[in-house]
């Protein structure tokens, strides 16, 4: 009797950019390209540290500042280039942009009740509503599991998107609220195969013990 072989699946390390100053004092950057804080640079080379023991065919990253400067230390650690994919970019969160929670519930009172809500159609006035960002996300997670069949790789990218990717391995509604946290910088890994999408492992992120006890300079 023949043993048949598994089919090969794509092994993907999510990892959510390093801090900023705007995630610092809990500002919804959505799409605002703000850099890296002395906190988010050391996070992340914290985090090239730890995933040094893995091997990564690719290291792709969101188009915006904050996931590509945490995916260039990476990178230069395993001495690959970043290819940039638009799709991993943060939702756009129109007038919320800028804004802490706080203020969006005092300014936009209707906009935060859709926000709190998770609201699937709800767009921000000139933003993305979550049905769409989740679509767009699917895409690009579709698309570097087409280009990277049986191979392992390393994609930084966003809150939302994790947020996206681990309710669709998990079973979980995008419409539910959010029960889990999404640190900056630690490592989540999935598979994907014909089968559908897996979650291996969440938030590992020991190598920030030190960093986070640590007050930037």
């Amino acid at each position: 009797m023949h043993h048949v072989p598994k089919p090969v699946g794509t092994r993907i390390c999510l990892i959510r950019h390093g801090e900023t100053r705007w995630n610092a004092e809990g500002r919804i950057q959505g799409h605002t390209d703000i850099p890296l804080n002395e906190t988010g640079r050391a996070q992340a080379l914290a985090m090239a540290f730890n995933a040094a023991h893995h091997r990564f065919h690719a290291i792709y990253s969101s188009d915006l500042l904050r996931a590509t400067e945490t995916a260039q230390v990476l990178a230069q650690r395993e001495a690959l280039e970043v290819k940039l994919l638009p799709q991993l970019r943060e939702r756009h969160f129109g007038l919320f942009q800028g804004l802490t929670a706080a203020q969006g519930a005092e300014r936009h009172p209707e906009a935060y009740a859709h926000y709190i809500a998770r609201d699937l159609d709800y767009d921000f006035g000139t933003g993305e509503s979550l049905r769409g960002f989740a679509e767009r996300v699917v895409d690009g997670i579709d698309w570097l599991v087409r280009h990277h069949g049986g191979q392992t790789i390393a994609a930084v990218c966003h809150s939302g998107v994790l947020d996206v990717v681990y309710r669709r391995a998990s079973g979980r509604p995008l419409d539910t609220p959010r029960d889990f946290k999404i640190p900056n910088c630690a490592l989540n890994w999935f598979h994907f195969d014909g089968q559908g999408w897996h979650l291996d492992a969440w938030g590992d992120r020991h190598h920030l013990q030190d960093v986070l006890a640590e007050p930037p300079e």
